[in-house]
């Protein structure tokens, strides 16, 4: 009787944090998906293991385009150990501030909603890690903080534990120095 509680507690628990899209719906400026990513953006992040050490720093060059609804972009990455990767998203609407997205790693397809500055966006992903492969959920946040920065923030998980988070600044890029 005494795990049921505990487990019981637990699932409680684990449920209190999911907050809804639409508590930011109000919040200033919106985020338009296709306006931030009409130019080149850079990003800057890292990765952090469940106790919070930081295990990889890394660069990323966004260049989107759209094909009709669609809105595609390529994210090429540059980790502090040298490593590259690169990452082709393929969004499409899918209704009022939904979205839906694929890339070559995402297992099944990512789903999304946009409300107000905010980007609530979920997905499993193949990930390589000491020469295997782990299937983790991750439960990505984005937030738009003026009209050429987002702010995400992603929390990875395996059998429902946290495994780690990610972090990572957007900057767009000024039409200037769109070439850069």
């Amino acid at each position: 009787m005494r795990r049921i509680l505990i487990l019981l507690g637990c699932l409680l628990l684990g449920s209190c944090g999911n907050v809804d899209v639409q508590t930011y719906a109000k919040e200033q400026p919106g985020l338009d998906l296709l306006a931030f990513f009409s130019r080149p953006v850079q990003a800057w992040g890292m990765v952090q293991n469940r106790s919070g050490e930081v295990t990889k720093r890394f660069h990323v060059r966004v260049d989107s385009r759209r094909e009709g609804e669609r809105l595609i972009f390529d994210e090429r990455f540059v980790y502090s150990d040298g490593t590259r990767q690169q990452r082709t998203w393929t969004l499409t609407p899918d209704g009022q501030g939904r979205w839906r997205g694929r890339a070559g790693d995402v297992i099944g397809e990512a789903v999304g909603e946009v409300a107000g500055n905010a980007l609530h966006w979920r997905y499993r992903l193949d990930v390589p890690v000491d020469g295997r492969h782990w299937e983790l959920n991750l439960d990505d946040w984005m937030y738009l903080m003026d009209e050429d920065t987002l702010i995400n923030r992603t929390s990875m998980r395996k059998f429902g534990v946290e495994v780690g988070q990610v972090t990572l600044f957007f900057r767009r890029l000024p039409e200037a120095n769109a070439g850069d």
